[in-house]
């Protein structure tokens, strides 16, 4: 099954679509989930398109790793669900790699057409025990209440033998390889339903469940700008510097939701943007986790 998407100048919801959206500090944003505050329209599109090219880099020019070919090779009717698809780019390549396979993609607003609407911070996601082969959860953490609760939802989907795929880019930022720390204390004080320590936690979070075997960890940091010399590192860096120009101003609604004035909203997204423009640092990155592994027979 291949799913296509839309040019950029259609639009399937017609011309009310306020049982998706509501609109908040000048940005479009889910109905669903209203402590979920980043935003859900053109520009965040564009922003999860680049951080997937970006992956695609980091992993090889694939759209993932861990033995996703095994996992989806044996039966007529093989299912993947992409939890938190946004505008889709994973699902729509998966699904042109795999024909075969039935690709849902789910996430709080209606970004894509052939998408289901869900609010994945619940306890029961809606859909039957050992249902899917694959399970793929990219950058859900700062949606999510109890991580722990979430993986259980995503062991009782998966069909014994299947596999799930966790991706999280780490919010504590690394100069020089070191992490600086007291700028994620902040981010914590104004979102503290966010847990900034998941990323680092997803395998043991996922051993925790007592539902996997053969955990695999792929972590390493993701250059942010034009310093590498290297040419592929290059190009990651370029697009994860585009990701955080896009990421910046997208925070606006979560500070002025959080009760920061907007003055300071203001200052603080001047102060990264200045960061991010003129680094005084050489080596500016972020540190991403991946992990995979198989539910038990």
């Amino acid at each position: 099954m291949t799913i296509k998407s839309l040019p950029p100048e259609v639009s399937y919801l017609g011309d009310d679509d306020s049982d998706y959206f509501r609109h908040v500090h000048g940005r479009a944003l889910n109905t669903l989930n209203f402590t979920y505050m980043l935003p859900a329209d053109r520009d965040e599109v564009k922003r999860s398109e680049l951080h997937h090219r970006m992956l695609q880099f980091v992993f090889g020019g694939r759209n993932y790793i861990g033995p996703v070919k095994e996992a989806l090779q044996f039966g007529e009717q093989r299912r993947v669900l992409d939890l938190g698809t946004g505008g889709g780019f994973w699902a729509i390549d998966m699904a042109d790699e795999f024909p075969r396979a039935e690709v849902i993609g789910v996430d709080l607003a209606p970004i894509q057409p052939n998408f289901e609407l869900c609010d994945l911070d619940q306890w029961n996601i809606p859909y039957p025990d050992n249902h899917f082969d694959l399970i793929h959860a990219r950058s859900m953490h700062t949606g999510i209440h109890n991580y722990p609760r979430f993986l259980e939802e995503i062991a009782r989907l998966l069909r014994p033998g299947g596999l799930v795929i966790l991706v999280e880019p780490d919010l504590i930022p690394i100069v020089d390889e070191k992490p600086i720390t007291h700028q994620t204390s902040g981010l914590h004080g104004w979102a503290p339903w966010i847990d900034i320590t998941v990323p680092q936690r997803l395998a043991d979070l996922l051993a925790a469940t007592g539902s996997f075997e053969n955990i695999f960890i792929r972590d390493g940091n993701i250059p942010i700008g034009f310093w590498p010399t290297d040419q592929n590192l290059l190009t990651v860096g370029q697009l994860q510097w585009m990701d955080y120009d896009l990421f910046l101003p997208a925070l606006t609604p979560l500070f002025l939701s959080a009760g920061l004035g907007e003055a300071q909203v203001k200052s603080i997204i001047s102060k990264a943007q200045q960061d991010l423009y003129f680094p005084t640092v050489f080596t500016p990155s972020t540190r991403l986790h991946v992990v995979y592994g198989s539910k038990l027979l």
